[in-house]
């Protein structure tokens, strides 16, 4: 089993897409029972909200769900997954300062293999969403190939 945890600011749109389309990509290949797979925020403000209307809708659009409550990283979720993916830099870098070891800050890793931010689409329009689905659809892809 390989455990994924995709992470954004605050857990209500790029990381629960991120999430969904991973999900997607695992189910379409049939590895649904080799990965376990969520998402989290390293704030915490929008705990128990459900993802963002808007990317709710853009992923619809897709044939992508995007379900379950934003929650906020935990100490316990660097021992529990496998792999923590950052959204972008800043993430990345609040990422590695919350862990509790350097075994555990190895986990942490961007979604974009250029080492690039995926942009938030929050306060943006609604192209920022289509963006964030174009970007989890590519690296989603990249990331299923290089963890089997």
């Amino acid at each position: 089993m390989t455990r994924v945890l995709f992470v954004c600011l605050g857990n209500i749109c790029r990381s629960p897409t991120a999430e969904a389309v991973f999900r997607r990509l695992v189910d379409d290949a049939g590895l649904a029972g080799e990965f376990e797979i969520d998402s989290a925020g390293t704030g915490g403000w929008h705990a128990g909200a459900p993802p963002d209307a808007r990317a709710g809708s853009a992923a619809g659009r897709r044939g992508v769900r995007l379900a379950g409550a934003a929650r906020q990283v935990t100490e316990e979720d660097f021992a529990r997954f496998d792999v923590l993916v950052a959204m972008d830099g800043e993430n990345l870098a609040h990422l590695r300062s919350l862990a509790p070891d350097e075994e555990s800050a190895a986990k942490v890793r961007l979604l974009r293999a250029d080492g690039g931010d995926v942009p938030d689409p929050y306060y943006g329009g609604p192209r920022g969403f289509e963006d964030v689905l174009d970007l989890a659809e590519e690296e989603g892809r990249r990331l299923l190939a290089e963890l089997t």
